[in-house]
């Protein structure tokens, strides 16, 4: 099951678990499409794979199946690999 992680690696911006702008690499690293698209062309800083939309967990399953609430924020790492 995905965690779901809070927030942008790169910039710290939150992300929750209804947006429509995160998006996650295969090892579920976590960045807003913003920074995916303008500062990492598409390419994970951290494993050098690429990016796909963040399923959105439905609002009843939350409670049974909560997000992550642990930040990982790499403002150092913000490249592409």
């Amino acid at each position: 099951m995905l965690e779901l992680r809070p927030n942008c690696e790169c910039c710290d911006k939150d992300l929750p678990p209804d947006s429509t702008e995160a998006m996650i690499c295969t090892f579920e690293c976590t960045f807003c499409q913003s920074c995916v698209e303008g500062k990492l062309n598409f390419v994970c800083p951290n494993c050098g794979g690429d990016f796909a939309r963040r399923p959105i967990r439905p609002a009843h399953l939350l409670a049974k199946f909560p997000a992550s609430v642990k930040r990982v924020f790499k403002p150092d790492g913000c490249a592409a690999a």
